[in-house]
């Protein structure tokens, strides 16, 4: 694994993600300045987004924090070759906000500065995300809906062997095997 130092990045960014819209800020390394800036859940915007910091930071590498290991905005940045993407736990936030903030009020700029201020005080302890190949992202996803098909089946066998124990327990004698097309008939 890779050690990382906050002066390898000419900026450290937090985005505090969601489903319609992400805030971000940024911190030029070697400044005191921090920009926030709000920009759309859309693949075309994350792409102008991304292409901006290049241009802004020529030849220089990002570290960009985010609250996720997986899902489409962790998929849509790592394919930057500019951008190296950490991942802080959303509980650390949560517990970093309440320490300076006692109310635990919350807001989304907040929390992406606070995870700039993670990485700037904590990078050699964070873990940073290395991009998966499209194929591997796919057998991952496969596997993990198997895994929730499975579960559900397992799910669903509880609650018929259940009910049957109230209304029908012969049934339960009778059959074995559960997940048979029989037994469900």
């Amino acid at each position: 694994m890779k050690a990382y130092n906050i002066d390898n990045f000419a900026a450290l960014i937090g985005i505090d993600w969601a489903d319609k819209k992400h805030d971000i800020c940024e911190h030029p390394n070697n400044t005191d300045k921090y920009h926030y800036s709000i920009i759309k859940c859309k693949p075309e915007a994350l792409h102008e987004w991304a292409m901006s910091l290049k241009k802004r930071y020529p030849n220089q590498q990002i570290a960009v924090a985010c609250e996720l290991k997986k899902g489409p905005l962790i998929y849509a940045l790592a394919k930057y070759n500019h951008i190296t993407l950490f991942t802080i736990n959303p509980s650390t936030v949560a517990k970093y906000r309440k320490a300076f903030t006692p109310s635990g009020a919350k807001d989304d700029p907040t929390d992406a500065l606070i995870q700039v201020e993670i990485l700037t005080l904590h990078m050699a302890k964070l873990t940073a995300i290395e991009p998966e190949s499209p194929a591997m992202r796919s057998l991952t996803q496969l596997v993990e809906y198997r895994r929730n098909l499975v579960q559900d089946s397992v799910d669903l066998s509880n609650k018929i062997t259940a009910t049957l124990k109230n209304y029908y327990p012969q049934a339960l004698e009778w059959f074995k095997e559960k997940d048979t097309f029989i037994f469900c008939d």
